[in-house]
């Protein structure tokens, strides 16, 4: 029997929102390097479609949305909404709905200091992980409306998939 979602294969995209698309834009395309894609809005209903389709109040406006490619693989759907009673406030990761992006680079060091040489504030210095992890180091980073990001760099692998390939089966000689 299989259990979870019949038929998922890959994430395919990530949502979030920002206050202000245009400083998102140059943030992701000026400063990460995605790839702009398209753009798509704005969006209004005059009756509860907003709310039994997204969740947000039913006068909420989506001003637009973006999309962008980032590291040939990951695509982001940004978008910015006016909203009656909106919250402005980016949730921390230890709040119910708190998260972060985790971008991999092959040079933790290299890219840090690109981020700091673009005004970018990483929050402290590379951490080495330890345990199933190890050989991962990592380094949170803030965009400009300061949702978290994540650099994540394992040149060699984690423990965890060194472990998985000394356990993993051999294939038939000869076969």
């Amino acid at each position: 029997m299989t259990t979870g979602l019949p038929g998922l294969t890959r994430v395919d995209h990530i949502g979030f929102t920002v206050p202000d698309l245009e400083e998102a834009r140059t943030f992701l395309v000026e400063v990460l390097g995605c790839e702009y894609m398209y753009t798509l809005g704005p969006y209004r209903h005059d009756d509860d479609w907003m709310s039994e389709h997204l969740g947000v109040h039913p006068r909420a406006v989506m001003r637009e949305l973006h999309f962008f490619r980032c590291g040939g693989q990951a695509v982001f759907e940004v978008f910015e909404y006016s909203a009656p009673e909106q919250d402005m406030t980016v949730p921390r990761n230890s709040d119910v709905g708190g998260h972060h992006i985790a971008l991999y680079v092959d040079d933790m060091d290299t890219a840090v200091e690109y981020l700091k040489g673009q005004g970018v504030t990483v929050m402290g210095d590379p951490t080495a992980s330890r345990g199933p992890s190890e050989g991962q180091r990592w380094v949170y980073f803030l965009a400009p409306w300061g949702m978290q990001f994540e650099l994540v760099s394992y040149p060699n692998g984690k423990a965890f998939d060194r472990q998985a390939e000394v356990f993993a089966p051999k294939p038939p000689v000869g076969g």
